[in-house]
């Protein structure tokens, strides 16, 4: 066994091993973010569906004030096509 040779392989090994990488703070990177024109677009129709209000106020008044003073009149047979419409709609 020869122990010269040994010690060329270790030479050997250590001259092709890589040098320790830099230290992350020495580095000058820095995190960015991208969002593209489809997710800004879906960002901003999302917030303007946060913005309206569930309740269309401007439908619903007058609505109510025909009801309490009890103008507010509905046709049975308007009523019976409307229900067959919704309950056909989910069969």
């Amino acid at each position: 066994m020869r122990i010269e040779a040994y010690n060329q392989i270790i030479q050997t090994y250590n001259s092709t091993r890589p040098s320790k990488a830099k230290s992350a703070a020495s580095t000058d990177w820095r995190d960015q973010v991208q969002i593209s024109s489809r997710g800004y677009d879906y960002q901003i129709a999302k917030q303007a569906v946060a913005e309206t209000p569930d309740i269309r106020e401007d439908r619903v008044a007058p609505l109510k004030n025909s009801i309490a003073s009890g103008s507010y009149k509905v046709e049975p047979g308007d009523f019976a096509a409307k229900l067959i419409e919704k309950y056909e709609a989910y069969r």
